[in-house]
Protein backbone atom coordinates (compact mmCIF):
# COMPACT_ATOMS: atom_id res chain seq x y z
CA UNK A 1 0.00 0.00 0.00
CA UNK A 2 2.19 2.84 -1.16
CA UNK A 3 -0.76 5.44 0.16
CA UNK A 4 -0.28 4.29 4.23
CA UNK A 5 3.20 4.70 4.19
CA UNK A 6 2.86 8.58 3.58
CA UNK A 7 0.69 8.08 6.51
CA UNK A 8 2.18 6.50 9.03
CA UNK A 9 5.42 8.82 7.69
CA UNK A 10 2.98 11.81 8.86
CA UNK A 11 1.73 9.70 12.39
CA UNK A 12 5.24 9.27 13.37
CA UNK A 13 6.78 12.79 12.68
CA UNK A 14 3.90 14.62 14.32
CA UNK A 15 3.78 12.14 17.50
CA UNK A 16 7.88 12.91 17.53
CA UNK A 17 8.02 16.74 16.97
CA UNK A 18 4.81 17.39 19.61
CA UNK A 19 5.66 14.71 22.13
CA UNK A 20 8.99 12.67 21.87
CA UNK A 21 11.18 15.69 21.25
CA UNK A 22 9.55 17.40 24.30
CA UNK A 23 10.12 13.94 27.02
CA UNK A 24 12.47 12.27 28.38
CA UNK A 25 11.11 8.36 28.56
CA UNK A 26 12.15 6.23 31.36
CA UNK A 27 10.88 3.11 29.91
CA UNK A 28 8.38 0.87 27.78
CA UNK A 29 5.53 1.38 30.79
CA UNK A 30 6.40 4.93 30.79
CA UNK A 31 6.28 5.03 26.69
CA UNK A 32 3.34 3.07 26.90
CA UNK A 33 1.07 5.62 28.84
CA UNK A 34 2.59 8.52 27.10
CA UNK A 35 1.82 7.18 24.14
CA UNK A 36 -2.26 6.59 24.97
CA UNK A 37 -2.48 10.22 26.29
CA UNK A 38 -1.25 11.36 23.43
CA UNK A 39 -3.37 9.48 20.77
CA UNK A 40 -6.83 10.53 23.75
CA UNK A 41 -5.28 14.25 23.55
CA UNK A 42 -4.95 13.80 19.38
CA UNK A 43 -8.26 11.97 18.58
CA UNK A 44 -10.54 13.54 21.06
CA UNK A 45 -9.37 17.02 21.57
CA UNK A 46 -6.67 18.28 18.75
CA UNK A 47 -7.83 20.39 16.07
CA UNK A 48 -7.15 19.22 12.77
CA UNK A 49 -7.16 21.13 9.81
CA UNK A 50 -8.53 18.79 7.38
CA UNK A 51 -11.56 18.52 9.64
CA UNK A 52 -11.91 22.62 9.71
CA UNK A 53 -10.64 22.64 13.58
CA UNK A 54 -12.30 19.65 14.82
CA UNK A 55 -11.54 16.52 16.00
CA UNK A 56 -11.63 13.22 14.86
CA UNK A 57 -13.83 11.82 17.56
CA UNK A 58 -15.66 14.82 17.92
CA UNK A 59 -18.19 17.09 16.66
CA UNK A 60 -17.63 19.72 14.22
CA UNK A 61 -17.51 23.26 16.64
CA UNK A 62 -20.44 25.79 16.06
CA UNK A 63 -19.60 29.67 15.68
CA UNK A 64 -20.21 31.63 18.43
CA UNK A 65 -22.84 34.03 18.70
CA UNK A 66 -21.30 37.74 19.60
CA UNK A 67 -23.87 37.17 23.39
CA UNK A 68 -21.80 34.34 23.65
CA UNK A 69 -18.19 35.76 23.09
CA UNK A 70 -18.75 38.05 26.24
CA UNK A 71 -18.94 35.66 28.68
CA UNK A 72 -16.58 33.05 27.16
CA UNK A 73 -14.39 31.36 29.63
CA UNK A 74 -11.82 28.83 29.24
CA UNK A 75 -10.06 26.24 31.22
CA UNK A 76 -6.93 24.53 30.93
CA UNK A 77 -6.20 20.87 31.44
CA UNK A 78 -2.32 19.88 31.67
CA UNK A 79 -1.69 15.99 30.34
CA UNK A 80 1.81 14.33 30.65
CA UNK A 81 3.27 17.04 33.14
CA UNK A 82 2.38 20.01 30.65
CA UNK A 83 3.48 18.73 27.46
CA UNK A 84 0.10 18.81 26.52
CA UNK A 85 -2.60 21.33 27.01
CA UNK A 86 -6.19 20.38 26.92
CA UNK A 87 -8.49 24.28 26.83
CA UNK A 88 -12.19 23.56 26.95
CA UNK A 89 -14.88 25.92 27.31
CA UNK A 90 -16.06 26.93 31.05
CA UNK A 91 -19.43 26.68 31.86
Amino acid sequence: MPRMNSVIERWVKTLRVELLDRMLIWNQTHLRYALREYERCYNEHGTHRSLAAAAPLRVRPQPLEPDQIERFRVDRQDRLGGVIHEYRCAA
